[in-house]
């Protein structure tokens, strides 16, 4: 019984960035990858025909220990650049980032002396599991330049998509999109049945992706990045006590300049007597 439960192996969910960058910056998978814009975007048919993935073996040298951002990058026959981010946790300043990346995938297209019209659409593809849109029940928004008191679009020069995972219904609402998402939100293998069961395009999409999270390289790569997040958390952690720590202890010592007895300067503090009397 227990040779049988050490072969068990731990869930690597599509939401992973890690996984989520192999799987559909494969080129094998490239007919997955556009069932799931087709699902979410509104481009004509022939944008689909001619899809360049930007740097599809970005990972096949991953170093572990270094945490950059993942994302999917891609080119339409049009030269639409469309970009894929995983984002699990919404960070203070995470719309002003998402804002500043599309803006740069555009700025990055002219060189000098070039015409404005050489700049192509960008579209920015953001999936969290957290919650970015706070003041509105959708799992997925579309955000251009526009004037909602005139209602008019200005420009849809930068297009940005949000697909929220922690707002996803329970019940289907019957769209392509939902299934996507569902696909992208399991946390079980039983949740990735439950929607091979109910889209027959998906069922293909968890058949290629069992085959990928079972390979022992693609996993020691997924654990090497979850280790780096967690020594990253771990740093940042230590940085914010040792911060609170010199900020305590500047205060106990202006405290002492300011000539206040030991006993109240340890209740403002928290610091021991000992403490106090090492800072003299």
């Amino acid at each position: 019984m227990s040779n049988e439960n050490s072969k068990i192996k731990k869930f690597i969910p599509v939401k992973n960035d890690a996984i989520f960058r192999i799987f559909f910056a494969d080129e094998r998978n490239e007919e997955d990858l556009v069932t799931l814009l087709k699902s979410m975007l509104q481009l004509p048919e022939d944008d689909y025909n001619e899809i360049e993935i930007s740097d599809p073996h970005l990972l096949r040298e991953y170093d572990g220990d270094k945490l950059a951002i993942i994302d999917v990058k891609l080119h339409t026959k049009t030269k639409k650049i469309i970009h894929i981010e995983i984002q699990l946790k919404v960070t203070p300043e995470l719309e002003q980032r998402i804002v500043f990346y599309g803006a740069k995938l555009i700025t990055e297209q002219l060189g000098s002396g070039d015409d404005y019209d050489k700049i192509n659409k960008v579209i920015s593809i953001i999936i969290t599991d957290g919650i970015l849109i706070a003041n509105s029940p959708k799992y997925h928004h579309r955000f251009t330049f526009y004037d909602k008191d005139a209602d008019v679009e200005f420009t849809d020069i930068l297009e940005i998509h949000v697909l929220e995972l922690s707002k996803l219904p329970q019940v289907t609402d019957g769209t392509e999109l939902y299934d996507w998402a569902k696909f992208i939100a399991a946390e079980s293998e039983e949740e990735l049945d439950m929607i091979a069961q109910r889209n027959p395009q998906i069922r293909n999409s968890v058949v290629k992706f069992r085959e990928l999270s079972a390979d022992e390289r693609v996993r020691d790569m997924v654990e090497r990045r979850e280790k780096a997040r967690r020594d990253q958390a771990s740093r940042e952690k230590f940085a914010r006590q040792e911060g609170k720590v010199e900020g305590v202890m500047s205060v106990a010592q202006n405290l002492l300049q300011m000539n206040l007895p030991l006993d109240q300067i340890a209740k403002a503090t928290g610091l021991t007597p000992a403490d106090i009397e090492s800072l003299r």
